[in-house]
C-alpha cells in the first residue's frame, strides 16, 4: 500500500507539493485542504490532468479551527502545511494529537522555535515534525549542510540564493512569484548569522555584494532575514561564519534601499491629510503591480560556498543547484524548489528514513539523500571540491 498525504493550502506551493506526492511519493490518496473549496478543487483537477491519477480529493479546512484541522488529518501519514506562518504552532500541536507526520513552509524562526520544543511530544505519539522546509529557509541549508560535509572540517559557509525571471525587465529586473508581504518582510527587520564564532544581528538589506552565479553570471546579494532559519543556533561552536543573502540583477538593492530610506517599508501608522496609511500597505499596492506579469518564466538560484580542510588542506567545497520553469507542467521554478524540497522531505518521512521528533532542516534531512531525490527531478545540481593551499 502507498500514503495519504494531505496537504492544508491548495496554493501554487502547496499545488506543487501534492503533484510530487502523486508522481514520487506513492500516494493512494492526497487531500487538498483549503477553506476555498473552489481553490481545492481547480487544484485536484489540475493535479488529475498533469499525473492521469484520480488521487487528489478536495477538502475543506479552517486552520483557526482545530477540530476542522484534526478531521482532515485522519488517517494521514504525512502532511505538508502551506498556510501562513501564524498558525503552524496551531497545526504542530493538531499533527501530534491526530498521530500526522508534518512539514512546513516555514517563515518565521521563532514560530519554529516553539514547534521543535514539541520533540518529545512528536517523539511520543511516533509522528516527525519539519519545520520550514521550502526553497529559503529549506533548501539552501539543505544544500549547506551538504557542503559542509564535502569537506572534513568546515569553518566557514556562506549561502546565497533567490528565485528571478528568466529575462529581467527594466526598471525593477524582478518579477514576484510569492506573497508580496512576504517579500517585505525579509527585506526588513535583521538576520542571524555566525560571525567569529558568535551570533550576530545584521540589519536586513545591508552589505551588498556583487557575486558571480553560475548560469546567470555577476549578480547583487543583501541580507535578507530568516533565510538559515536554526541552523545559525546548530552551528554554533562548530563554524566560525555562516551567513545567507538572497539574489537579485544589479541595481534591484539600490531602489528597495531607497524605498526603506524614505520609510515605505515601515508598518507604523502616519496621517496623510487627516487619513490613517501604512506605509507597508502602500508599497505593497504601488510595487506589486509592477513586478507582477501575466506570466512568469523564472529561474531559482541557490550557490554555497564552504572553507576549511580536506585531506589536510585548505579547501572550498561549492554547490549550485539551478532550476526552471516547467513548460510542460506550468510549475514555476519557485514553485517547485519550494514544494518540492518539503515533499522530498516529507516522503523520506513517510518512507521512515527521518526517526520520530521535531527536527530542523539541517538534522531532519539527509543532504546526500536530497541532491539524489532533487537530481531525479530535474534540478542541476553540481558540486566541486578545490583545494585553496
Amino acid at each position: 500500500m502507498g500514503s495519504t498525504y494531505a496537504v492544508l493550502g491548495a496554493g501554487r506551493q502547496g499545488t506543487a507539493t501534492a503533484y510530487d506526492f502523486i508522481v514520487h511519493g506513492g500516494a493512494d490518496e492526497v487531500r487538498l485542504g483549503d477553506v476555498d473549496m473552489k481553490r481545492a478543487r481547480g487544484a485536484a483537477d489540475r493535479l488529475q490532468g498533469l499525473t492521469g491519477k484520480d488521487v487528489a480529493r478536495p477538502v475543506r479546512v479552517y486552520v483557526t479551527k482545530s477540530e476542522s484541522v484534526l478531521a482532515a488529518l485522519e488517517g494521514v501519514d504525512v502532511f505538508l502545511s502551506a498556510v501562513p506562518f501564524p498558525f503552524n504552532l496551531g497545526i504542530a500541536k493538531a499533527a501530534i494529537r491526530a498521530k500526522a507526520s508534518m512539514v512546513d513552509l516555514g517563515g518565521h524562526t521563532a514560530t519554529a522555535r516553539k514547534q521543535l520544543a514539541l520533540d518529545a511530544q512528536a517523539k511520543k505519539a511516533g509522528i516527525t515534525i519539519i519545520p520550514e522546509c521550502g526553497m529559503g529557509p529549506g533548501a539552501n541549508i539543505t544544500l549547506a549542510v551538504h557542503a559542509v560535509r564535502m569537506l572534513d572540517k568546515a569553518e566557514e559557509v556562506r549561502v546565497y540564493d533567490g528565485g528571478l525571471p528568466q529575462r529581467p525587465r527594466p526598471p525593477w529586473n524582478y518579477e514576484l512569484t510569492f506573497n508580496v508581504a512576504g517579500l517585505t518582510n525579509e527585506y526588513t527587520g535583521t538576520a542571524t548569522f555566525l560571525r567569529g564564532g558568535q551570533l550576530v544581528e545584521v540589519p536586513g538589506l545591508s552589505e551588498v555584494e556583487a557575486v558571480d552565479i553560475p548560469p546567470l553570471g555577476r549578480l547583487e546579494a543583501a541580507v535578507t532575514t530568516g533565510g538559515l532559519s536554526t541552523m545559525p543556533w546548530t552551528y554554533k561552536g562548530s563554524l566560525r561564519i555562516l551567513e545567507n543573502k538572497t539574489l537579485r540583477y544589479p541595481g534591484h538593492w539600490e531602489r528597495i534601499r531607497g524605498f526603506a530610506d524614505l520609510g515605505l517599508l515601515s508598518e507604523k501608522a502616519i496621517t496623510v491629510n487627516g487619513a490613517k496609511v501604512v506605509p507597508r500597505e502602500l508599497f505593497h499596492a504601488l510595487f506589486e503591480p509592477h513586478v507582477t506579469p501575466k506570466e512568469i518564466r523564472d529561474i531559482a538560484v541557490t550557490h554555497v560556498v564552504a572553507r576549511g580542510r580536506k585531506d589536510g588542506r585548505p579547501a572550498e567545497a561549492t554547490v549550485d543547484m539551478a532550476d526552471l520553469y516547467d513548460e510542460r507542467t506550468g510549475f514555476r521554478a519557485m514553485e517547485r524548489v519550494t514544494g518540492w524540497h518539503a515533499a522530498i522531505a516529507a516522503e523520506m518521512i513517510a518512507r521512515e528514513e527521518i526517526p520520530w521528533g521535531a527536527h530542523p532542516v539541517e538534522t531532519g534531512i539527509p543532504p546526500d539523500r536530497f541532491v539524489e531525490e532533487a537530481r531525479l527531478r530535474g534540478f542541476s545540481i553540481k558540486t566541486r571540491v578545490t583545494p585553496t593551499g
